[in-house]
């Protein structure tokens, strides 16, 4: 264990003179490289050059290497960024090196920088305080009284990875609530995810159910989905995993529900691979897109072989199935693979920005992460402990979250009008999902996050990002509001690389940036164009009402 006097400990060279730093597109800067408990920060007398300011935390891998007595450290980012430091001197290298070694690889989650960070701005409104469950909640009870929020894992020991508050049908009491919980993996009952308005359809999630081998059956279990069924309509069971590996799953105690014991549901099986595959793909694609042979065939070949493409189809694929059952079959849907906290997470969550309008608002997406990811147990330190460049083995990494803002960025790609952000607030989720000074990422579910105690002790990203300055960053200049379900395309052909994470760091984003610039330009300059007409016509009007000669025939 480190305590937080032995930071200084782990950094035996704390300042080294005349380093040169080399970074993609911007210029080589020398300055003095300084080591703190938390940053690596590269400043300089030079004019007009920025500085580095770079997170422990943000660091995937380093390499080493010599030539005489100057050495250089590539220090390899979670951020898929890739830097060179040159350090002169051996010891210095070596030593500066270590250092980074020992402070990027620190497991002790209350030495991490969000419990040191001290906002530099005002905190207009609390993020922590934003997205709660009995404030969602309301908005459920205006549309119907057949849900109820139950505090039956008030402590957290009926599920540990579901938050205190979960919606639960009506007639569920929690006597039955708590013996149907031993019937679902990590106790993970069906709860409510998603209710559609248009029709009084729902979404619900869970674990898989327990049956393993003697086709062990729950009656609460059946009778909890059933309640959520019109009389004479049939449910889906959307089981992220194949046939195979469900069946596989038995073996395990794990399982699926059976057609017997669940006449009114219907099952479908879909191939969502599972985290260690997902992260083998992301090592893969990242590898792809950094090979600087410039062979055509090697880069299409390499592309194929990370599989990363099929993945983001499969998983929008499902998706556009769950949300296809709700709005056009007038279903109820239970979404379930293993454990319930990754694939089955990015179809509810997905699915709910196919359906739901207001997740295409940014203070939607927000509640979106919220109560799908965050709230829901999707286990971030875990998932985002290591990303593509890591040396070490991988454990229970996997890029779950960021395949999920992937397929938002082909979703928004595909109807650049719907939503109200840009991709820069995906690309913004990706890099705190990794690394972060705000506390919203940290932790691997509700009942960690009250035991750092969060709320008290770091910052919400929610605080920084919903404020004005932040939020003009942030928004789509395209958007225009659209109450209509979406559909995208999931044929191969309309799903592209997403290069503003991919290649974000391998060619210059200058002449996008522009074209940018000017799209928003001629926003601004039509919507003033807009409102000189309206003006000309309303004293246009009041002529024709003083003036009646002037009255148009």
């Amino acid at each position: 264990m480190v305590s937080v006097m032995e930071f200084a400990e782990l950094i035996k060279t704390p300042r080294v003179d005349g380093v040169v730093l080399h970074r993609p597109f911007m210029p080589t800067v020398e300055g003095t490289l300084c080591l703190t408990g938390h940053h690596l920060i590269l400043s300089s007398r030079q004019d007009n050059t920025e500085e580095l300011w770079l997170l422990h935390s943000n660091i995937d891998s380093i390499e080493k290497r010599f030539v005489g007595s100057l050495g250089s450290i590539i220090v390899k980012c979670k951020d898929l960024r890739v830097i060179q430091l040159d350090i002169p001197g051996m010891e210095e290298c070596l030593n500066i090196a270590s250092s980074i070694e020992a402070l990027s690889t620190l497991d002790l989650v209350s030495l991490m920088y969000p419990f040191f960070y001290r906002p530099m701005f005002e905190v207009l409104e609390d993020g922590w305080n934003l997205f709660l469950p009995e404030d969602t909640f309301k908005d459920l009870e205006s549309m119907t009284d057949e849900w109820r929020l139950s505090d039956v894992n008030k402590d957290f020991s009926v599920c540990p990875s579901y938050p205190p508050l979960v919606a639960v049908p009506k007639d569920i009491d929690d006597d039955t609530l708590r013996k149907l919980a031993t019937f679902r993996h990590g106790g993970r009952f069906p709860v409510l995810s998603y209710y559609h308005k248009n029709n009084g359809m729902v979404m619900m999630r869970s674990g898989q159910p327990l049956t393993a081998t003697n086709g062990r059956r729950c009656k609460e279990d059946e009778k909890l989905i059933n309640a959520t069924l019109r009389p004479g309509k049939r449910g889906y069971i959307i089981d992220t995993r194949t046939i195979s590996v469900a069946q596989q799953a038995k073996a395990r105690g794990g399982g699926f529900e059976s057609e017997a014991n669940y006449p009114q549901w219907r099952r479908i099986h879909k191939s969502i691979e599972r985290a260690n595959v997902l992260q083998e793909s992301l090592i893969k694609l990242v590898e792809a897109c950094n090979d600087q042979s410039h062979s055509m065939d090697r880069w299409l070949s390499k592309l194929e072989a990370s599989s990363w493409q099929t993945h983001v189809k499969e998983i929008l694929t499902t998706a556009c199935l769950a949300a296809q059952c709700i709005d056009r079959e007038g279903a109820s849907v239970l979404v379930h693979g293993t454990e319930g906290t990754d694939s089955t997470l990015q179809v509810t969550s997905l699915a709910q920005i196919i359906l739901d309008p207001s997740c295409r608002t940014i203070r939607g997406f927000q509640g979106l992460v919220e109560r799908e990811w965050l709230q829901a147990g999707h286990p971030f330190q875990q998932r985002c402990a290591q990303s593509a460049f890591s040396n070490n083995k991988p454990r229970q990494e996997a890029p779950a979250f960021l395949l999920f803002l992937d397929c938002v960025w082909q979703i928004l790609r595909q109807f650049p009008c719907s939503f109200e952000f840009s991709e820069s607030f995906l690309v913004l989720l990706f890099e705190h999902a990794y690394a972060s000074q705000f506390g919203t990422f940290l932790g691997n579910s509700a009942a960690e996050r009250a035991k750092l105690s969060l709320p008290e002790k770091t910052v919400s990203l929610w605080s920084w990002v919903n404020r004005p300055q932040e939020l003009e960053h942030l928004t789509n200049p395209l958007y225009e509001a659209n109450s209509l379900v979406i559909w995208p395309s999931v044929a191969p052909q309309s799903l592209l690389l997403w290069e503003g994470v991919f290649l974000r760091w391998n060619r210059s984003s200058k002449c996008l940036d522009e074209a940018y610039e000017e799209m928003v330009h001629i926003i601004e300059y039509n919507k003033e164009l807009q409102n000189r007409v309206n003006s000309l016509r309303r004293q246009l009007a009041q002529l024709e009402t003083e003036d009646p000669l002037l009255q148009t025939p």
